[in-house]
């Protein structure tokens, strides 16, 4: 069946590139008639004309370029600066030097502040900082040197307003992927809910029943009933604190925080819950206490640390006995995640491990320390003979370095 998608569109920035693109316009149309109003003034008009003509053609033709993110490239965004930039130069060989030293405007105009508010909504205030100063060389180079009251009071007007653009829009950004987040929680909180709802009212009956008829029938009917209540706590535990929210990934910047399902594959390189891995080994006699958020890991470190997990589980029903208890905690830490695995079992006596290691058992060796040494982490096992055993399983979180190896068991 193919799967549902719903997709969300929330966006601050797209309206500045539809107002970016009817500025572009507007300021083009207002340079022209400046220099019309002022024809038989300029020394050399046919510069001006020709500089125009590129201006105009060039504007028409890239407003898709400037209708969002995606289509505005940093090849475009330099083009655009650059012609913006060339029109300032070209003033001083249209305009006479009485005129420009009396403060006659550029040939751009403020056609220029859109080529620099480009680059403020596409890349944030860093790029509108790079693009304004270029701005100001350039009215520095035209007025040689010595600008007049009216460009400095342009140059700061630009370089001020690109770069105060060009933060709200990274604010608006992150206050988007923030929203996203939360609309996926919520939407992944909604889906466990009605799972539960779905599972408690069928699957979750029918085992406890199952449990119940057959602590009633006995014999090989109460085995079958002690392994439906294991099945019973095990699926409660993943419906309650398990499940993995429905991956998504945000798409499309231009239309801004574009949440969309998307199918995982097995063999994904992205972070992994360690509670999803070790939610099946809880069951009757195996209590799992574990955080409410998510313990993300590296998919190798998560799939070793949880077979660890399972080697410890093995070694109790082996060691301890079927009717032993058993307890895992896992414990989130800013750099390290810790998993205790503990239980109620005879323990272990002085000596044994080293014996059994010495007649060629290697479980504990190989099937844990070993696990754990190559994550960059570590496994410590303490026992009281007579008070159960306890097994501290540490992975730092930071284990690219042994990845590698881990991947290659």
């Amino acid at each position: 069946m193919a799967e549902r998608e719903r997709v969300m569109r929330m966006s601050v920035e797209q309206p500045l590139w539809r107002a970016l693109t009817g500025y572009r316009v507007l300021t083009l149309v207002y340079a022209i008639g400046l220099f019309i109003s002022a024809y038989d003034e300029v020394a050399r008009p046919w510069v001006a004309i020709a500089y125009f003509a590129v201006l105009t053609v060039w504007t028409l033709a890239t407003l898709p370029r400037v209708a969002n993110a995606a289509n505005c490239t940093r090849r475009f965004l330099a083009v655009d600066l650059t012609i913006a930039l060339a029109g300032i130069l070209l003033t001083r060989l249209a305009e006479t030097p009485a005129r420009i030293d009396a403060g006659a405007p550029t040939l751009p105009s403020i056609w220029t502040a859109g080529a620099v508010l480009a680059f403020a909504i596409k890349g944030g205030w860093r790029w509108a900082a790079f693009a304004s100063t270029l701005v100001a060389a350039a009215n520095l180079i035209h007025r040689s040197g010595v600008p007049t009251r009216d460009t400095v009071h342009m140059v700061l007007l630009v370089w001020i307003a690109s770069i105060a653009i060009g933060y709200v829009v990274e604010v608006a950004r992150a206050s988007e992927r923030t929203l996203a987040r939360a609309l996926e929680i919520e939407a992944a909180t909604r889906e466990r809910e009605r799972l539960a709802r779905d599972i408690h009212d069928s699957v979750l009956q029918v085992l406890a029943m199952v449990q119940r008829r057959g602590a009633v029938i006995g014999g090989e009917a109460a085995e079958l009933g002690r392994m439906a209540g294991e099945q019973e706590v095990a699926l409660r535990t993943l419906v309650s604190g398990g499940l993995v929210p429905v991956p998504r990934v945000s798409e499309d910047a231009a239309h801004g925080a574009v949440v969309r399902t998307v199918e995982v594959p097995d063999d994904s390189t992205g972070p992994v819950d360690l509670r999803a891995l070790l939610a099946p080994y809880a069951g009757a006699m195996v209590n799992l206490a574990e955080p409410g958020a998510p313990v993300p890991l590296a998919p190798a470190a998560a799939r070793e640390l949880a077979a660890a997990v399972g080697a410890a589980l093995d070694n109790v029903r082996k060691h301890a006995g079927e009717h032993a208890r058993a307890w895992i905690l896992v414990e989130d830490e800013p750099d390290e995640v810790i998993v205790t695995v503990r239980d109620d079992g005879p323990g272990i006596p002085e000596g044994r491990l080293a014996q059994a290691e010495g007649e060629g058992r290697l479980g504990v060796a190989l099937s844990i320390r070993g696990r754990l040494r190559d994550l960059g982490g570590s496994a410590e096992l303490i026992s009281v003979p007579g008070q159960g055993t306890e097994v501290e399983l540490k992975v730092p979180k930071d284990s690219s370095a042994s990845r590698g190896k881990a991947e290659q068991r």
